[in-house]
C-alpha cells in the first residue's frame, strides 16, 4: 500500500514537470517554469479527492509522506542556491527585488500573528505528560503563594 502513494507522488511529479516545461516553452523560456509547484498541488488535490472517496489508506498516506519528507527539503535547497547563483548574476535589480520581498515578509509578520485569536492549549499526548503538568502547575502555585 505505501506503493500506491509513491505511484501517486511520483504521477504528480511527472504531470507537474510536464506542465513546467510547457509553460516555460509558451512563455518563451528554455527552462521548466514551476514543475515542482504544480506537482506539489496536485498532489494535494489529488489526495485530499482520494481520501473523501475512502480510497486512500493510511499506509499510501505514510508513502507520500515518506518522499515529501526528503524530496521537498531536497528541491527547495537546491531552487535557493540556483535562485541565488541567478540573483548575484543577474545584476542589482534582481538583488534589489530579493531585499524588497525579504523586507516585506518581515514587515507582515506581526500583521499575520494578529489574525485569530488566542486558542487554547493543545492536551497532552498521554497520561504521564499529563500528570507532568498537573504537578508543574501545582508547583508553581506553591512557589506564587
Amino acid at each position: 500500500m505505501v506503493l500506491y502513494g509513491v505511484a501517486a507522488l511520483a504521477v504528480c511529479m511527472l504531470m507537474g514537470t510536464l506542465a513546467g516545461e510547457y509553460l516555460g516553452e509558451a512563455l518563451g523560456v528554455d527552462a521548466n517554469v514551476g514543475g515542482v509547484g504544480f506537482a506539489m498541488i496536485m498532489l494535494v488535490f489529488a489526495t485530499h479527492w482520494l481520501r473523501q472517496k475512502g480510497k486512500f489508506p493510511e499506509a499510501s498516506e505514510q508513502g507520500v509522506l515518506f518522499w515529501s519528507a526528503m524530496y521537498i527539503p531536497i528541491v527547495i535547497a537546491m531552487a535557493s542556491t540556483q535562485n541565488v547563483y541567478k540573483a548575484v548574476t543577474g545584476g542589482p535589480m534582481a538583488l534589489l527585488a530579493g531585499l524588497l520581498a525579504l523586507v516585506a515578509g518581515f514587515a507582515l509578520v506581526p500583521a499575520i500573528a494578529r489574525i485569530g485569536g488566542r486558542g487554547e492549549p493543545l492536551p497532552p499526548l498521554t497520561e504521564a505528560a499529563a500528570e507532568a503538568d498537573t504537578e508543574a502547575g501545582t508547583a508553581t502555585e506553591k512557589q506564587g503563594a
